[in-house]
């Protein structure tokens, strides 16, 4: 071996030895401990056994957990310059979703891939986040102000947004604009003008109604008025109510809840894992589990804010808003307060592809982290 090769392995070795390093292990210690509670939840909906959920979840979230370190230690630079390619193969798999698709409750949203079936609307989102940062982050401010040079950007995200709503999947649909919208802002693009998209949304809510799939509409009337069809539509909502009601306080005690256990509660593994988890652990159980969700959105804007460059700092909003609105959907759905939309608890309900994405986005957030101080010529103060 000469001793070039050899002074470049050591320089290789010692550049990886340094980002180890520079990982936040804190924060890999909140997914770990969220991860935890999700496999104490699947046990519990299991009836008191591993299978088939938590052993499933233990080993995804190690599968996960694996990857987003492998993740953090790629050159942020190079995940820049490859974002358009990876955009452009989210785009074709939800092309192929609507012509090859796996049917499941009346959607077409699963492909297989490897032997594993997954929903590329989720995949769309992280590939969404980094080619709206790679757009933005060499942005002067005369550029953000003509309309024209926001074109791109604006249809980077109604194309996905629109392939989702044909299969149809309106709450990942309404997430993915939601997160597009976020980075927009973040970018520097003026309130007015993504105010004036939100408005003509708003102006074709009436007329987007209209060609709402049956069950759709059922989930909104039945959001409005549970009691209309206790037995049908509105039966979920009302038994996840009673299931958090029923937990008190302190909740009826790990394994003892009747609503899970006695299978009342529908999807009790998925949707609606928070629920099953406030019925056993009551309304302290509930606080301290949306705290630890809590402190991992603002660990994903703290990592934003100390980020140098602008692709960095998008990408961290854009994931943390991306975590941010799983929590809140899946949250407000349980609890009434939004329509029943078929949103995960993110590292706690069961689901792969929901894992792993999540996992692959926090990988992105830990390498914005690592690279914060790269040199990367954000170019904002060019005319």
């Amino acid at each position: 071996m000469s001793v070039m090769e050899r002074r470049l392995i050591r320089e290789t070795s010692f550049g990886l030895t340094s980002k180890l390093w520079q990982i936040s292990w804190i924060y890999v210690l909140l997914l770990c401990t969220l991860a935890a509670v999700g496999y104490v939840a699947l046990y519990s909906a299991a009836g008191g056994s591993a299978e088939p959920y938590a052993s499933r979840h233990i080993l995804r979230f190690g599968f996960g957990l694996t990857l987003m370190l492998s993740i953090a230690l790629v050159d942020i630079r190079f995940i820049a310059r490859t974002a358009w390619l990876g955009y452009a193969g989210a785009v074709v798999l939800l092309v192929l979703v609507l012509k090859m698709g796996h049917v499941g409750k009346g959607a077409q949203r699963w492909i297989d891939l490897g032997g594993m079936q997954w929903q590329p609307s989720e995949l769309m989102k992280i590939a969404l986040i980094l080619v709206l940062a790679s757009w933005f982050h060499r942005a002067s401010w005369e550029r953000m102000g003509n309309p024209l040079f926001l074109i791109p950007p604006t249809l980077a995200v109604l194309v996905p947004v629109g392939l989702i709503l044909k299969e149809p999947n309106l709450g990942t649909a309404l997430i993915t604009a939601v997160v597009g919208a976020t980075i927009f802002l973040g970018a520097g693009v003026r309130w007015w003008k993504v105010g004036l998209v939100v408005a003509g949304v708003a102006l074709a809510a009436p007329v987007a109604y209209t060609h709402l799939h049956d069950y759709q509409r059922a989930r909104i009337t039945t959001f409005l008025n549970p009691e209309s069809d206790p037995l049908g539509a509105g039966y979920n909502i009302i038994q996840s109510k009673i299931a958090l009601g029923s937990g008190g306080m302190w909740g009826k005690g790990f394994l003892q809840g009747t609503q899970g256990h006695l299978n009342f509660l529908p999807e009790k593994q998925t949707d609606f894992i928070f629920t099953m988890l406030g019925e056993e652990f009551g309304l302290v159980g509930g606080l301290a589990l949306l705290g630890l969700l809590c402190l991992i959105v603002v660990g994903g804007m703290l990592m934003a804010l100390r980020c140098r460059h602008q692709f960095g700092r998008l990408v961290a909003l854009g994931v943390s808003m991306n975590f941010f609105l799983y929590v809140l959907v899946n949250v407000a759905m349980v609890t009434g307060a939004i329509p029943v939309g078929g949103v995960p608890l993110p590292l706690v309900s069961h689901g792969g592809t929901a894992m792993i994405t999540v996992m692959i986005g926090f990988g992105l957030l830990m390498s914005v982290h690592v690279h914060r101080d790269v040199e990367f010529g954000d170019g904002r103060d060019e005319g």
